[in-house]
């Protein structure tokens, strides 16, 4: 899989979040994975679990990033799907030295523009733009 296909799989893992309890975020991605359409190579498969569980396990400090940067907006506020790809974006910005910044805004737009209303983008831009060095 390409970087962007792993990290679409991964937003869709953590999409999932709201709609379940912690404990059984394991069980999803393990969910998730089996219904995957093709046999996957089992390094992407672990790259996914991998990075899904280190941005759910982070979750209380992603959030807390996400609503300071937001400026008044509780994670409550956000839609659901502009809310997943935030989280994936901030983890990959404040945790995973192998993505650089405009690497993840870039990925974090280009999600939104699949899976989100239009205006999306530019919302998600503007709360990434918090965390530029």
């Amino acid at each position: 899989m390409t970087r962007s296909e792993l990290r679409e799989n991964i937003f869709k893992i953590v999409f999932r979040v709201p709609f379940h309890e912690t404990e059984e975020m394991g069980e999803q991605e393990k969910e998730y994975i089996s219904d995957l359409d093709e046999p996957q190579k089992e390094k992407d498969i672990e790259y996914i679990k991998a990075k899904s569980s280190a941005i759910i396990d982070k979750l209380d400090e992603i959030d807390k990033l996400i609503e300071d940067a937001s400026k008044g907006w509780s994670v409550k506020r956000i839609g659901r799907a502009e809310l997943a790809i935030l989280r994936v974006a901030v983890y990959e910005i404040k945790f995973d030295d192998d993505i650089p910044y405009k690497v993840a805004v870039n990925e974090a737009i280009e999600l939104s523009k699949k899976y989100c209303e239009p205006e999306a983008g530019a919302f998600i831009n503007g709360i990434l733009s918090a965390f530029a060095e």
